[in-house]
């Protein structure tokens, strides 16, 4: 019993060293980011299997260390143009829902500690599609602005209740 509590302390205590923690990634010339919470690795981007009938934001599918993890292109996701993927081009590996998910990004940027007051709500302007998918943007001094993605919203029409 005892083994079980400080396995759940650790766990709480590691969630709450990486509260405010973001990794953060360029789109294009905007600066996202993730709250660490949600990252479990960065990989290169291996060969993708398509699935046929799949949006075409979700690029198919991977083997993850023998896991199949589906993967998409958060550029079309947040519909911007296509672009060839380049040697700054990367799979963003999330947890969300007890699921392993690939994000495809330009690029990875760093790892931020954004101070709560330093982000506010996103505006509600109905203009972009990443707009629904924001949970805050940051003004992070000399990093400029980082919208930081809410992985719920993100993923909600894409992952479904078994």
């Amino acid at each position: 019993m005892a083994a079980q509590a400080t396995t759940a302390v650790s766990t709480a205590e590691r969630l709450d060293d990486l509260h405010g923690r973001y990794l953060t990634f360029h789109m294009g010339k905007i600066v996202y980011g993730l709250e660490l919470t949600h990252v479990l690795d960065i990989v290169s981007v291996p060969m993708i299997t398509r699935v046929p009938g799949l949006p075409n934001y979700i690029k198919g599918i991977i083997n993850l260390r023998g896991k199949v993890a589906p993967v998409i292109d958060v550029r079309l996701k947040f519909n911007q143009p296509e672009r060839a993927y380049d040697d700054k081009t990367c799979i963003i590996v999330v947890s969300i829902r007890d699921m392993q998910v690939g994000l495809i990004v330009d690029s990875v940027v760093e790892v931020l500690t954004i101070d709560d007051s330093e982000s506010s709500p996103p505006p509600d302007l109905g203009l972009n599609s990443s707009d629904k998918y924001l949970k805050s943007i940051a003004k992070v001094e000399g990093r400029g602005v980082i919208m930081n993605i809410d992985c719920e919203k993100f993923f909600e029409s894409d992952l479904k209740p078994y």
